[in-house]
């Protein structure tokens, strides 16, 4: 990576910019961003919008982060795209991810769409979807985490953050502590309005979660308290964008967000994306409130610029019995460079096996987690949806 927006602009200009034929909301945020992308991109689907939406990273098939009202791009319809931009992306000099989020960009300008929910890949400042002007900013959260790009510290991570702001323009937060202290005073200095929202009467539902906002009660089928803020904000941009609580309501009961705290109760087993301090002490959390006394079985890779230590710490009283492993990828820490922060953990470095080997070494009754990367995810299984996420409200 080499951060700046000028490659991304230039490309954009080459492009005739298609990033101004629609309205753009910017979700960035350490953890959660996600979440908050896909529910609001659900509720204005509700409202009657046409909605695109690009996410990353994509767990089985590229597709996956370019989305309009719900389905990916078709296969012919990305490659027709890629014959046809590749001399302005190879002129430009673009990224990967530059590419990407430029295909996107112009997919949705062809297709129509009235609003595109364009989540931030890394940090916020030089992240290329920075390069377009939103309507609407969301910074989910700040905390430690891609701290060789971003900084050491949570001023450093904040001030990234923040790069997503525009004077003159709505913002909206549900960071908290000292994040979010950094967060008002880095918007402060843009003067930039931060509103902080914050969700009450918060309840964990079968496997979803309910919450108050502004008089309202929503519910969805996402699993974790913390999804009760990701969500809380999803409503309040959509309510700040027109939609009605009809809509949001609707919205939320269709949202789903693979491999993140995703539960299929057939296979006792629970697939979550978690892969920094953070992820890892919201995992235990969920844990403690949707399967408390389950004896749990956790299958950990995770990637050698991550704290593994600090999400260790959390995470190994939490379970009966741990393996590690790794991911494909040069990126993934070898399963023995883990061993000191899990004593006593059996070690496969084929993942494949070691989620076999979980699986049949659990006790009876028990839950099976995998967890520290949606790289291991993906290399694992492809997560499913399942029952309607409605079912899972109760």
């Amino acid at each position: 990576m080499t951060p700046g927006l000028e490659r991304i602009r230039t490309l954009l200009a080459r492009l005739d910019h298609p990033e101004r034929a629609f309205r753009v909301v910017l979700v960035g945020g350490t953890n959660g961003k996600g979440s908050t992308a896909r529910a609001l991109a659900r509720i204005l689907q509700a409202a009657g919008e046409r909605v695109g939406l690009f996410t990353s990273p994509h767990l089985q098939d590229v597709r996956e982060r370019i989305e309009v009202d719900g389905s990916a791009i078709a296969p012919e319809a990305l490659d027709e795209l890629l014959d046809r931009l590749a001399g302005p992306l190879e002129a430009s000099g673009a990224s990967y991810f530059e590419a990407l989020a430029a295909l996107a960009l112009v997919h949705f300008a062809e297709q129509k769409v009235t609003t595109a929910v364009l989540e931030v890949g890394l940090g916020g400042r030089f992240d290329a979807v920075n390069a377009t002007e939103p309507a609407l900013s969301i910074v989910t959260n700040v905390a430690l985490d891609h701290t060789d790009w971003l900084g050491p510290t949570l001023a450093h991570v904040a001030r990234e953050k923040a790069g997503i702001l525009r004077p003159g323009r709505s913002a909206l937060t549900a960071a908290t502590g000292a994040g979010a202290a950094f967060l008002t005073a880095a918007a402060r200095e843009r003067g930039v309005r931060l509103e902080r929202v914050a969700p009450t009467h918060v309840e964990v539902n079968g496997y979803g979660v309910s919450f108050v906002l502004d008089g309202c009660t929503y519910a969805a089928g996402l699993m974790g308290r913390h999804q009760a803020e990701n969500l809380a904000l999803a409503v309040r941009a959509a309510r700040e964008l027109g939609a009605s609580a009809a809509a949001a309501r609707a919205g939320l009961a269709r949202v789903q967000h693979p491999g993140r705290l995703e539960y299929r109760p057939a296979e006792r087993l629970l697939l979550d994306g978690a892969h920094n301090p953070a992820g890892a002490r919201t995992l235990v959390r969920a844990l403690a409130d949707y399967f408390p006394g389950t004896p749990k079985t956790l299958v950990f890779a995770v990637a050698r610029d991550k704290n593994a230590a600090a999400m260790a710490a959390a995470l190994r009283s939490r379970f009966k019995n741990v393996w590690l492993t790794r991911y494909p990828g040069p990126r993934s820490s070898a399963p023995a460079a883990l061993a000191e922060f899990f004593p006593g953990a059996r070690l496969e470095p084929d993942p494949q096996r070691a989620l076999a080997q979980a699986r049949s070494g659990r006790p009876p009754g028990g839950l099976v987690v995998v967890a520290g990367s949606l790289y291991l995810i993906a290399a694992l299984a492809r997560p499913g949806f399942g029952p309607a996420p409605e079912a899972f409200i109760r």
